[in-house]
């Protein structure tokens, strides 16, 4: 029993980590580019033009620091939550591009040349996505 807890351990540090790399390097992405990203984020059609501007600002910080705080630092139980709430909200965002029929890259990477559309893949992604984050969350309770 303990040997699988280990185990268990093991694979979900792992996880914590790829889920922070995850993070950095698609934050990073938008940080170097932010006028990509706020063009991303205005094709969903969510948010007045302000709050684009502010989100493509924001959130690829928000991204970079929760997955160093994930890693290192006292903060890893909020950075673990605030990385689920930024996952639930992409859920959203995906989910009603897809039921308004929108077309769009998802700019999850904005630096990339070809983006990944936003579709039922991208869905099952993110709520994988999710559901690896809730795991996390749990673990970091303890």
């Amino acid at each position: 029993m303990r040997m699988q807890n280990k185990s268990l351990d093991r694979s979900l540090q792992l996880l914590k980590w790829l889920i922070a790399a995850l993070f950095i390097f698609a934050g990073i992405s938008k940080i170097l580019d932010p006028a990509t990203f706020a063009k991303d984020i205005d094709n969903y059609r969510m948010l007045p033009y302000l709050l684009v501007t502010l989100m493509a600002i924001i959130l690829p910080w928000l991204e970079v620091l929760c997955g160093i705080f994930l890693i290192i630092g006292n903060w890893k139980k909020g950075a673990a939550f605030l990385l689920l709430l930024l996952t639930f909200m992409f859920l959203i965002a995906i989910s009603s591009a897809m039921a308004r029929g929108l077309d769009i890259t998802c700019g999850c990477f904005s630096r990339t040349l070809e983006g990944t559309r936003v579709g039922y893949s991208k869905l099952i992604e993110d709520i994988f996505l999710f559901f690896i984050i809730i795991l996390i969350n749990l673990r970091e309770k303890k």
